[in-house]
C-alpha cells in the first residue's frame, strides 16, 4: 500500500510546520442516505459508528460505573458458586425426590410419630432410654436457672425457638428437674401428642406428680386452637396442673412467641430459649463432664481442620452439634458428616417442604437474589414478590420479616457491620456461602405455580434505582440458567439479549457469563454466543451480537480469551455493517483491564494485518485507538478476583500505563491508526491526550512515549514526517501551547 505524497515546501509556513499534515490513506465513503440508522433495521453506517465511539462508546459515565460493577459482582459471584460445592448434588434427581426421611422415632422438632387416634388427653412416656439421651451430658442455655424457677412457681412455662434450636431438650431437662426437685415419686416425663389439646377447657393432666411436654406446629395453624383468647386460655390448665402438682411446657415457635407476648398475658411464664455453643455440645457429649485440657485441645483441633467448627458455624443448632457428636464417640467417618452437614440439598429440600408461605418464601427468595445487601433493600424485594405470590389483600399485610428470622429463616443471619468491619446497616446473607444458588435453582425449579411470578419479579428488580440489586438480579438470572439452559435461553434470556434497553441488555450479559461459568454448561452458552455474534442485520439481530460481545468482556471470556476473541471477530466481521463496533470496542476494553492485553492486541494486529482501508481493518484500529483513551478504573476491592494490572495507573490509559510490557505490539497498532483515515483524527487526539493530559499523571510516561514515537518514525513510509508536523502543531498551538510536544518533536528529529 502506497501513501499519498507529502506537501511541497513551499506550503511550509514560518516555522517551517506545513499548511496541511502529511495526507492518511482514505476508507471508501458508506455514510449514504440509504443506510439505517443504528436504531432501525439494515447496515448502520461507518460514519455514524465512529461517532458514538467519538461520544463515549455509546456509554455514559454512570453506565460505565455499572457494568464494571455489575462485571465484578458477577466475578466474586461466579467464582464463589464454581468452588467446592462440598458434594452439593443441585440440578440431580437426588434433590428433587420425596425420600427425604429422619431417623428415630421423632421427628425434628422432638414429636413422637404415631399412627394411632390421638385424642385430648392423649399422652405417651417418655422411655428411660429416650429421657437419658436429653438429660446426659446437657449444655444448659442461658437463663435456664431462671426457667426452671418459672416452671416450679407457674406449673406451665412456654418454651419458644426455632426447631432444632435445644428447645425440646430444654423442656426435658427443665421437667425433669422440677420433678427431681420437688421430691415426686413415681412421677415421669410424657408426650401431649395432640398439643392443641391443652386449650381445650376440659384438659386435665391424665397423672398426678408427673410432668408433660406439648410442642405445637410451627406456623400459624399450631397456635389457631387457642382462638380469640389467647393463651389466656392456659389459664384453667395451669390451675389444674397446679392442682395435680404436675408441671407442663408448651413448645413452639414464633407464632407462640408472638401470642405469649400479647395483651393479656402477663400472667403467662414465658422462656425463649437461648442458642447454646454446638462446639462446647459436642466437647460435653465426648469428653463428658470436666474433660481433660489436653484431650480438649486435641479434639477443637480435630473439629477444625475437620471443618466441623465452620459446618456448626452455618448451622449452629445443638441437634447438629449432638449429631457430629455422635459420629466422633462412634469413631464414624468425621469428614463424610460435615460434608453432609454442609451440603445444602437437603436442607433447602426439607426448608421449602416445611415452609409453604409466600411470605416465607419471598423472603428467602429476596436473600438469594440480593444476599449481602441492606436488609431495609432485601424486605422491600421481598414484599414486591409476596405481593405477586400472595392473593390481594385489601389492606397492607402486617408481615415483620426480621421478627421471624430466627424461626422460619434459621439459615440467614443479619450482620451489623460494613465490609471493612465498621458498623452499619443490618446486611442480609445465609449462614452458608454454599446456599444462595440452590435456593434460587430449587424455587425456580420445583415451584413451577409460582415461576412466572418470580421471573416477572427478577425482571422487575433490573429496573431498580439500586446498581447492586440490578447487578444481583443480572447474576441470579444466571442462576436460573443453569439449571436449564434451553428453557432459559427461549423463556427470557434471548428477549432480555435483543431488548432496546441497554441495562436489560447487560443484565442478559451478566447473566449468560455466570451461566458459563458452570463447567456443565459452558460449552452451550459459548456456541449460544458465536451463534448470536453472527447473526443477522436487523436491529433485533444487532443487538443479539452486541449483547454477545458484552457477554465475553466479562470474566467468562476472561477466563477463555482465545473464545472471546473469536466471538469479538465474528461480531465486528459484518462487511459493511457497523452496528456492532460499540459493543465489540467494549468487550475488548474488558478483556484488556482483566489482564488479557497481550491476547488483545495480538487480535487487532491480526484483523488489521490487510493494512487496507477494508471495514474490518478500519473497525479494529478505531477500537484500538477507543481504548488507548480510556483511563483505566481499578475494581473496587473485593469485588473481583482479577486484582491491580502490573504497570495500570488509576485514571491514565492502560496501554499507556504498560507501555513497557506492550511496546511492540502497542507502537505497531499505533502506526497503522495513525496512517490511514478516519481513523487518524480520533487517533492523533488519543496521542495528544497522552502527551499533554496523562504523561503527566503516570512516571516515566514522557519517556516512554518518546521512545514509542521514535520507534514510529523510523518505519518506512510517511511516518516520521506525519509525527513531526503535529509535533510542531501542538508545541506552537497558541490556544493550547505543549512543551511536551516540543520536547518530543526534538527527540524524533534527534533519533530519526
Amino acid at each position: 500500500m502506497s501513501e499519498e505524497s507529502l506537501p511541497s515546501e513551499a506550503a511550509h509556513g514560518a516555522a517551517g510546520v506545513p499548511d496541511t499534515p502529511p495526507a492518511a490513506e482514505t476508507s471508501p465513503s458508506t455514510d449514504t442516505a440509504a443506510l439505517n440508522g443504528a436504531h432501525g433495521d439494515g447496515p448502520v453506517s461507518e460514519s455514524d459508528a465512529l461517532q458514538s465511539l467519538a461520544e463515549g462508546g455509546g456509554q455514559d459515565e454512570a453506565e460505565r460505573s455499572e457494568a464494571l460493577r455489575a462485571g465484578a459482582i458477577a466475578d466474586l459471584i461466579a467464582e464463589r458458586l464454581n468452588a467446592d460445592a462440598s458434594g452439593t448434588r443441585i440440578g440431580t434427581l437426588a434433590l428433587f425426590n420425596d425420600s427425604v426421611s429422619f431417623g428415630g422415632g421423632f421427628h425434628t422438632d422432638g414429636r413422637r410419630a404415631s399412627t394411632q387416634p390421638v385424642g385430648a388427653a392423649c399422652t405417651v412416656p417418655l422411655a428411660e432410654t429416650e429421657l437419658s439421651e436429653y438429660t446426659e451430658l446437657y449444655v444448659q442455655p442461658d437463663g435456664y436457672d431462671d426457667a426452671l424457677d418459672l416452671l416450679r412457681e407457674h406449673h406451665l412455662l412456654v418454651l419458644t425457638g426455632p426447631p432444632g434450636s435445644g428447645r425440646t431438650a430444654a423442656a426435658v431437662n427443665l421437667l425433669a428437674e422440677t420433678l427431681a426437685l420437688n421430691g415426686a415419686l413415681g412421677g415421669s416425663c410424657h408426650h401431649v401428642l395432640d398439643a392443641s389439646a391443652i386449650a381445650s377447657p376440659d384438659w386435665e393432666p391424665p397423672a398426678e406428680h408427673s410432668g408433660y411436654l406439648a410442642v405445637l406446629d410451627d406456623g400459624p395453624t399450631g397456635v389457631r386452637p387457642f382462638g380469640a383468647a389467647g393463651l389466656r386460655s392456659l389459664a384453667g390448665a395451669a390451675a389444674r396442673l397446679r392442682t395435680a402438682q404436675s408441671h407442663l411446657v408448651l413448645v413452639g415457635g414464633h407464632d407462640l412467641d408472638v401470642l405469649a407476648s400479647g395483651p393479656g398475658t402477663d400472667a403467662v411464664a414465658r422462656y425463649p430459649v437461648a442458642t447454646v455453643d454446638p462446639v462446647a455440645v459436642v466437647e460435653r457429649r465426648v469428653l463428658g463432664l470436666g474433660g481433660d485440657p489436653g484431650l480438649r485441645s486435641e479434639l477443637h483441633a480435630v473439629l477444625e481442620s475437620s471443618g466441623a467448627v465452620a459446618a456448626l458455624s452455618e448451622r449452629p443448632w445443638a441437634s447438629h452439634a449432638v449429631s457430629l457428636a455422635s459420629v466422633i464417640t462412634a469413631e464414624g467417618d468425621l469428614a463424610a458428616a460435615v460434608a453432609a452437614l454442609r451440603d445444602p440439598s437437603d436442607q433447602v429440600y426439607t426448608w421449602f417442604h416445611s415452609h409453604p408461605e409466600p411470605e416465607a418464601i419471598a423472603f428467602a427468595l429476596a436473600t438469594a437474589v440480593l444476599e449481602d445487601s441492606r436488609y431495609l433493600t432485601v424486605a422491600d424485594a421481598a414484599m414486591t414478590l409476596y405481593k405477586a405470590l400472595a392473593p390481594a389483600d385489601p389492606a397492607p399485610p402486617d408481615i415483620r420479616f426480621r421478627d421471624r428470622l430466627g424461626h422460619e429463616q434459621s439459615w440467614i443471619e443479619l450482620v451489623f457491620a460494613e465490609e471493612d468491619g465498621t458498623p452499619g446497616p443490618p446486611r442480609v446473607r445465609f449462614r452458608s456461602s454454599l446456599l444462595r444458588h440452590v435456593v434460587v435453582a430449587y424455587a425456580w425449579t420445583t415451584l413451577d405455580g409460582r415461576r412466572e411470578a418470580v421471573l416477572s419479579w427478577l425482571r422487575r428488580l433490573l429496573g431498580h434505582a439500586d446498581l447492586e440489586v440490578r447487578a444481583q438480579a443480572a447474576v441470579a438470572a444466571g442462576m436460573l440458567a443453569r439449571a436449564d439452559h434451553h428453557y432459559a435461553v427461549h423463556r427470557y434470556l434471548k428477549s432480555w439479549a435483543g431488548s432496546t434497553s441497554w441495562p436489560v441488555r447487560q443484565a442478559a450479559a451478566t447473566a449468560l457469563g455466570v451461566a458459563g461459568g458452570a463447567p456443565e454448561s459452558a460449552e452451550q452458552v459459548w456456541e449460544l454466543l458465536q451463534d448470536w455474534a453472527g447473526s443477522g442485520s436487523s436491529a433485533y439481530e444487532r443487538r443479539l451480537a452486541g449483547t454477545a460481545a458484552n457477554a465475553v468482556g466479562g470474566h467468562f471470556g476472561r477466563n477463555t480469551p482465545e473464545r472471546a476473541l473469536r466471538v469479538l471477530r465474528t461480531a465486528l466481521d459484518r462487511g459493511d455493517d457497523w452496528g456492532t463496533l460499540t459493543p465489540v470496542t467494549w468487550g475488548g476494553v474488558h478483556l484488556l483491564h482483566q489482564g488479557r492485553t497481550s491476547e488483545v492486541l495480538d487480535a487487532y494486529l491480526d484483523w488489521s494485518q490487510p493494512q487496507d482501508v477494508s471495514p474490518m481493518v478500519v473497525k479494529t484500529l478505531s477500537a484500538f485507538v477507543f481504548a488507548t483513551s480510556l483511563p483505566y478504573e481499578q475494581a473496587a476491592p473485593g469485588t473481583t478476583g482479577t486484582g491491580p494490572l502490573k504497570g495500570a495507573v488509576p485514571g491514565v490509559p492502560l496501554l499507556l500505563g504498560r507501555l513497557p510490557q506492550d511496546a511492540a505490539r502497542v507502537s505497531e497498532l499505533w502506526a497503522r491508526a495513525l496512517a490511514r483515515k478516519p481513523v487518524q483524527e480520533p487517533a492523533l487526539e488519543a496521542l495528544r491526550s497522552w502527551i499533554d493530559e496523562y504523561a503527566d499523571r503516570c512516571p516515566g510516561a514522557l519517556d516512554e512515549i518518546s521512545l514509542l514515537l521514535v520507534d514510529i518514525a523510523r518505519r518506512p513510509g510517511k511516518h516520521r514526517e506525519r509525527l513531526l508536523w503535529w509535533l510542531a502543531r501542538w508545541s506552537g498551538d497558541r490556544e493550547r501551547p505543549s512543551p511536551n510536544s516540543a520536547a518530543l518533536r526534538r527527540a524524533v528529529e534527534r533519533a530519526s
